[in-house]
């Protein structure tokens, strides 16, 4: 007896109300990094500076008294935590402009001079993936929208999928 698999229904991802248009709702870290601008890197090296910076204030108020060697380690911790949060910080937000939650003329017009690029080359708007569709569709359901909790738990997208995105342009699949 075989048994017949009906299809899955499709079903759109949700689309937030937002002050801005929504670029990718799925945006891969390469393209997150690619399209920061110096302000979201201003402000996260700004951030990776101050966790130091204020350790070495701190120590200044407040004397520890740890002896040779102490303060070493701890200054160690203070930059490697410093470096993570201002990582995480500028990521934050760059992905906030391409969910259209603020303003985001500059990566529209970047998005659209990449996607025509990639069209006229015949190349997948979002890239190749080696995944199945399957695991492509775990991948992006499990990143949607992941940006907006990136304080919680720092979860990016590193695939390529095909999956459809909602954005300026509308769904699309490829």
């Amino acid at each position: 007896m075989t048994t017949q698999q009906q299809p899955r229904p499709y079903v759109p991802s949700k689309t937030l109300d937002t002050p801005y248009p929504l670029i990718d709702n799925d945006p891969h870290l390469k393209r997150v990094i690619r399209y920061a601008r110096p302000s979201d890197y201003l402000a996260g090296a700004a951030l990776g500076a101050s966790v130091p910076g204020m350790m070495l204030l701190w120590e200044r108020i407040a004397p520890s008294h740890v002896g040779k060697g102490g303060f070493a380690p701890i200054m160690r911790l203070a930059g490697a935590l410093g470096l993570i949060g201002g990582f995480l910080y500028c990521t934050e937000r760059s992905t906030m402009r391409f969910y259209g939650f603020r303003e985001n003329k500059r990566e529209i017009e970047m998005d659209m001079r990449e996607m025509v690029e990639k069209v006229k080359k015949g190349e997948p708007l979002y890239g190749k993936s080696s995944l199945s569709p399957h695991m492509q569709g775990v991948a992006s359901r499990n990143s949607r929208y992941s940006g907006v909790w990136l304080h919680v738990i720092p979860w990016f997208n590193l695939v390529n999928h095909e999956q459809v995105r909602c954005g300026v342009w509308g769904l699309s699949r490829e």
